[in-house]
Protein backbone atom coordinates (compact mmCIF):
# COMPACT_ATOMS: atom_id res chain seq x y z
CA UNK A 1 0.00 0.00 0.00
CA UNK A 2 2.88 2.15 0.77
CA UNK A 3 4.66 2.03 -2.40
CA UNK A 4 0.59 2.56 -4.24
CA UNK A 5 0.66 6.18 -2.46
CA UNK A 6 4.05 6.76 -3.18
CA UNK A 7 3.53 6.00 -6.68
CA UNK A 8 0.06 8.31 -6.86
CA UNK A 9 1.76 11.20 -5.01
CA UNK A 10 4.85 10.87 -7.47
CA UNK A 11 2.36 11.30 -10.29
CA UNK A 12 0.42 14.35 -8.88
CA UNK A 13 3.65 16.09 -8.01
CA UNK A 14 4.70 15.57 -12.09
CA UNK A 15 1.59 16.20 -13.22
CA UNK A 16 1.88 19.81 -11.41
CA UNK A 17 4.95 20.30 -12.29
CA UNK A 18 4.13 19.93 -16.07
CA UNK A 19 0.54 22.08 -16.10
CA UNK A 20 2.58 24.84 -14.73
CA UNK A 21 5.66 24.72 -16.88
CA UNK A 22 3.25 24.70 -19.80
CA UNK A 23 1.57 27.87 -18.02
CA UNK A 24 4.43 29.33 -18.04
CA UNK A 25 5.39 29.04 -21.68
CA UNK A 26 2.23 30.09 -22.77
CA UNK A 27 2.31 33.21 -20.88
CA UNK A 28 5.69 33.91 -21.66
CA UNK A 29 4.83 33.24 -25.92
CA UNK A 30 1.86 35.93 -25.32
CA UNK A 31 4.50 38.32 -23.46
CA UNK A 32 6.83 37.74 -26.62
CA UNK A 33 4.09 38.60 -29.05
CA UNK A 34 3.03 41.68 -27.54
CA UNK A 35 6.69 43.07 -27.06
CA UNK A 36 7.16 42.54 -31.19
CA UNK A 37 4.60 43.29 -31.88
CA UNK A 38 4.91 46.65 -30.13
CA UNK A 39 8.42 47.56 -31.19
CA UNK A 40 8.97 45.75 -34.51
CA UNK A 41 7.23 47.66 -37.42
CA UNK A 42 4.97 45.27 -39.99
CA UNK A 43 6.88 44.86 -42.83
CA UNK A 44 5.83 46.15 -46.21
CA UNK A 45 5.36 44.26 -49.17
CA UNK A 46 6.09 46.33 -52.36
CA UNK A 47 3.99 45.10 -55.45
CA UNK A 48 5.81 44.26 -58.90
CA UNK A 49 4.59 46.43 -60.74
CA UNK A 50 4.68 45.35 -64.76
CA UNK A 51 5.08 47.68 -68.15
CA UNK A 52 2.01 48.39 -70.25
CA UNK A 53 4.31 49.11 -73.03
CA UNK A 54 6.21 45.81 -72.96
CA UNK A 55 5.42 43.35 -76.36
CA UNK A 56 2.97 40.24 -75.45
CA UNK A 57 5.14 37.04 -74.54
CA UNK A 58 4.76 34.75 -77.68
CA UNK A 59 4.50 31.14 -76.88
CA UNK A 60 5.53 28.83 -80.05
CA UNK A 61 2.51 26.42 -81.18
CA UNK A 62 4.26 23.20 -80.16
CA UNK A 63 4.52 24.44 -76.77
CA UNK A 64 1.03 25.92 -76.07
CA UNK A 65 -0.23 22.11 -77.13
CA UNK A 66 2.40 20.55 -74.74
CA UNK A 67 1.00 23.00 -72.06
CA UNK A 68 -2.82 21.36 -73.14
CA UNK A 69 -1.87 18.27 -73.44
CA UNK A 70 -0.14 18.26 -69.96
CA UNK A 71 -3.74 20.25 -68.59
CA UNK A 72 -5.92 17.34 -70.27
CA UNK A 73 -3.73 14.55 -68.46
CA UNK A 74 -3.53 16.01 -65.17
CA UNK A 75 -7.30 17.17 -64.61
CA UNK A 76 -8.51 13.99 -66.63
CA UNK A 77 -9.94 16.20 -69.64
CA UNK A 78 -11.77 18.48 -67.27
CA UNK A 79 -9.45 21.21 -67.24
CA UNK A 80 -8.56 23.98 -69.80
CA UNK A 81 -5.79 26.94 -70.58
CA UNK A 82 -7.35 29.94 -70.29
CA UNK A 83 -4.22 32.67 -70.27
CA UNK A 84 -0.41 31.74 -70.39
CA UNK A 85 2.08 34.08 -68.98
CA UNK A 86 5.45 34.38 -67.56
CA UNK A 87 5.36 35.23 -63.87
Amino acid sequence: MENLSLGLMLMAVGMITVFAILLIVINLSKLLIVVVNKFVPEETVVKKTSTPSAAPIVIAPDTMEAIQGAVNIVTGGKGRVVKVEKI
